[in-house]
């Protein structure tokens, strides 16, 4: 039998010759280099990007050796140096061929739709709109993304890990620091290197590790020594003491010795699943064989999704879809149609497929009566452009279920004369066909509002209806949520206003269409207790605020039953957003954000449905579900969901912080990270480390951070990195949000996304959470999959 140092030894000598034998061709390991399409995206192509018919430029667009990155460059005028920009093909949501686009549609019969195609992104990134010179070379970039895609998607984890994160991602800051490319590089293109990569070393260290990597002498390094230099530098010291404080002989873990780590780590701790992640992320075959994980192994795994501070049952829909649709959160847009503000932004059908695919579920269509009989949307009395209702029911029918199956409910603000509301109606019945619900789902008198599961696959509308009884619809019943705030809530003025009175009658056919979703004016918590849990009622921000301060008990009970929709003030004319946490403390179902305003409100509406598979609904804690709850979030000491709990972060480390401006090279990131807790108003709370300057590729803070929780079941947790300014306010890095209840404990990386919500890739953090209630530890609760 083998001793430690034998086998630690044989296992350092195994991985050393793994090392030199893998070959480094991402494009190989994609299995795409014979592939024509991509052969074309490499030689890259001339294209022109289109805005509008009066926007017009050429572009230069070619693929990088990486396999996944685009390189875009536009040829300007004068004496200023070529733009350039590049994407990810990971970061491309889908390719839509031809015409497709608001802007490519206006050119449709004046230039060949099939040189044409649109590239739409993940996250707040603006779509982008392409011509090719020739039909073939079109037809190669959008077969050539998708197969790109669909390989980068199919590899093994392990695949994956060997490429992504790995040297990969720095080969093209190597090539541009590579001034006279004869593909070695001096130490001053080695410091250019590090300004590239966000990266101050102290000149000492560096001109130690670059003569050590010098193997040749000569003064340069070439691409077997830069990546030597490379893998020196990402060496994770903090990892390492973590995988030695694991491992009996400090060189190798055992699966046992895995095994007992998981268990710390309050995870799934079995000796087959820790043989499991052997054979997954451990590159060494020899290792692998002997039932060994390595140091490298350990740092895949540990940088691996799998190790994520977000639960990974959670990803997926766990919770139980049965129960009344009021017992959820559900993610909801308000003015969708803007790309902007709220005055003179356009009006589009980008922002509805942009929201549909971050899985919202309510989306708002404020119409009015348009030319030639179509009615449009637009933000009423503003300068905002027009888009035409059909063409969003066409997006959204195209759209509504591909990030969740689902219900779907259309928020009508209706303003439309009765003879364009009868086209919306015919629009919506034709293009949504089944989807649309048009009959309850039995005719039996409603107890409780159907189940997300019941309404899979449907999409509702939300709209004013004529009363059974009368015929008519409800006089007072308010047509526009939003347009009663702008009015400054005066319903009186809102009465004599004569476009109000105009569109004041309701087309019997849009009025059909409204089965569960029925928009009334609140009348108060016993008048409304007595009506159809089918009636809804929209609340602007300061009166749910109202209500949750002087009301709050009665406005969750109410919540337990009926729907409730937010809405922003109408004095947000830059299209911000309000807190929405104070009102899901509340109970309040649909929370209305601008999807087109990044910052910390939508930071925390992405945090929020980011578990239960990013379906849009999550389900309200039990004590928000109870029409005779005795919760109130404004007084909840020793109430139901009071359970005091203490949380520990320790900050550890970030990893690759990007530089905030590539323009200035010399400008190196100091980073400081805060940790928030978004719940009820007790447990609101905000601590942060120390900075560190500059130094936003390895920075190291071992910092840690306390947190006394009294309703956990409601606590959002985000993570935010920042520049630290002397001068004035810190610049915003990167963050990342998630519910308390879907936090893992352990040594976790947090993969952080940017202000847009996109992904950052590969910054990260690295940090240790430690959960306890009272002075015991406890282990996380989590519900099981449904």
């Amino acid at each position: 039998m083998l001793g430690r140092g034998k086998t630690a030894s044989l296992a350092q000598k195994n991985e050393a010759k793994t090392a030199e034998s893998k070959p480094h061709d991402p494009l190989r390991n994609l299995g795409v280099l014979e592939d024509e399409d991509v052969r074309v995206m490499l030689r890259g192509s001339s294209m022109v990007k289109v805005r509008s018919p009066g926007w017009q430029k050429k572009r230069a667009l070619r693929l990088l050796e990486d396999g996944v990155t685009v390189w875009c460059e536009s040829c300007k005028s004068s004496r200023k140096a070529k733009a350039q920009k590049s994407f990810s093909v990971t970061e491309v949501e889908c390719v839509r061929e031809g015409c497709q686009s608001e802007a490519l549609r206006k050119l449709a019969g004046v230039i060949p739709e099939d040189q044409c195609f649109t590239l739409v992104f993940k996250g707040a990134r603006k779509s982008l709109d392409l011509r090719c010179p020739n039909q073939q070379e079109a037809q190669s970039w959008v077969r050539g993304i998708r197969t790109l895609q669909e390989r980068v998607s199919n590899m093994s984890q392990k695949e994956k890990l060997d490429q992504y994160p790995s040297l990969t991602w720095i080969r093209s800051y190597l090539k541009r620091a590579d001034q006279n490319q004869d593909g070695k590089m001096s130490y001053e293109e080695v410091k250019r290197l590090l300004q590239m990569i966000n990266i101050d070393l102290n000149e000492q260290y560096a001109r130690a590790l670059f003569k050590k990597c010098d193997r040749s002498a000569d003064g340069r390094l070439d691409h077997v020594e830069i990546e030597e230099f490379c893998r020196e530098l990402m060496r994770r010291p903090e990892l390492d003491l973590v995988f030695q404080r694991h491992s009996g002989n400090g060189c190798v873990l055992s699966s046992l010795e895995l095994q007992e780590f998981l268990r710390e780590q309050g995870e799934d701790a079995t000796l087959v699943h820790a043989q499991s992640l052997i054979l997954t992320y451990e590159l060494n075959e020899w290792a692998q064989k002997n039932q060994f994980m390595t140091p490298n192994g350990f740092t895949m795994y540990m940088l691996s999704r799998e190790n994520d501070v977000l639960n990974p049952d959670h990803a997926e829909v766990y919770q139980d879809m049965t129960q009344p649709m009021a017992h959820y959160y559900i993610s909801s847009s308000h003015n969708t149609y803007l790309t902007k503000d709220q005055v003179t932004s356009a009006s589009s059908t980008e922002p509805y497929i942009r929201a549909l695919n971050q899985g919202c579920r309510c989306v708002e269509l404020d119409s009015w009566d348009g030319d030639k009989g179509e009615p449009v949307i637009y933000h009423g009395r503003t300068l905002t452009s027009k888009v035409l209702f059909k063409e969003v029911i066409e997006t959204i029918a195209e759209y509504a279920f591909k990030a969740s199956p689902y219900p779907l409910v259309l928020s009508l603000e209706n303003h439309c004369s009765v003879e364009q509301q009868e086209v919306m109606a015919k629009h919506m019945r034709t293009i949504l066909g089944e989807k649309l619900l048009t009959q309850p789902l039995n005719g039996q008198p409603l107890k409780d509002l159907p189940s997300p599961e019941e309404l899979k696959w449907r999409i509702l509308v939300k709209g004013k209806k004529e009363s059974v009884r009368t015929g008519r619809t409800d006089s007072s019943s308010s047509s526009s949520s939003s347009s009663e705030d702008e009015a400054g809530g005066n319903k009186n003025k809102s009465k004599k206003d004569p476009v109000k009175a105009a569109s004041s009658k309701l087309s019997p056919a849009l009025s059909d269409l409204v089965v569960y979703c029925r928009g009334v004016p609140f009348r108060g918590f016993d008048h409304a207790a007595k009506k159809s849990p089918s009636q809804l009622s929209s609340f602007s921000e300061s009166e749910a605020l109202r209500h949750i301060k002087e009301s709050g008990n009665q406005f969750v009970r109410h919540n337990s039953r009926q729907l409730s929709r937010i809405y922003p003030s109408g004095q947000r004319l830059q299209s911000s957003n309000y807190n929405p946490q104070e009102m899901w403390n509340g109970g309040c179902q649909m929370v209305a954000l601008n999807f087109q305003t990044a910052g910390e409100q939508m930071d925390l509406n992405q945090g929020r449905f980011l578990t239960n598979g990013g379906c849009g609904y999550v389900l309200k804690p039990s004590f928000l579900r109870s029409g005779d709850s005795n919760f109130n979030p404004e007084n909840i000491a020793g109430g139901p969901g009071h359970i005091p709990t203490l949380l520990t972060i320790r900050v550890i480390s970030a990893q690759q912080l990007p530089k905030l401006d590539a323009n200035k090279p010399n400008s190196i990131v100091d980073p400081q990270v805060w940790v928030e807790i978004h719940g009820v108003a007790t447990d609101n709370a905000r601590e942060k480390t120390q900075r560190i300057d500059n130094n936003g590729f390895n920075p190291r803070w071992d910092c840690n951070l306390h947190f006394q929780l009294q309703v956990p079941e409601l606590a959002l947790v985000r993570f935010v990195v920042e520049d630290h300014d002397y001068t004035s306010k810190n610049d915003f890095v990167g963050q990342f949000t998630l519910p308390f209840i879907s936090m893992r404990t352990g040594y976790r990386h947090v993969h952080l996304l940017k202000a847009d919500g996109s992904s950052l890739s590969p910054a990260t953090l690295f940090i240790h959470i430690k959960v306890s209630r009272r002075s015991s530890p406890v282990k996380m609760a989590y519900p099981s999959r449904h």
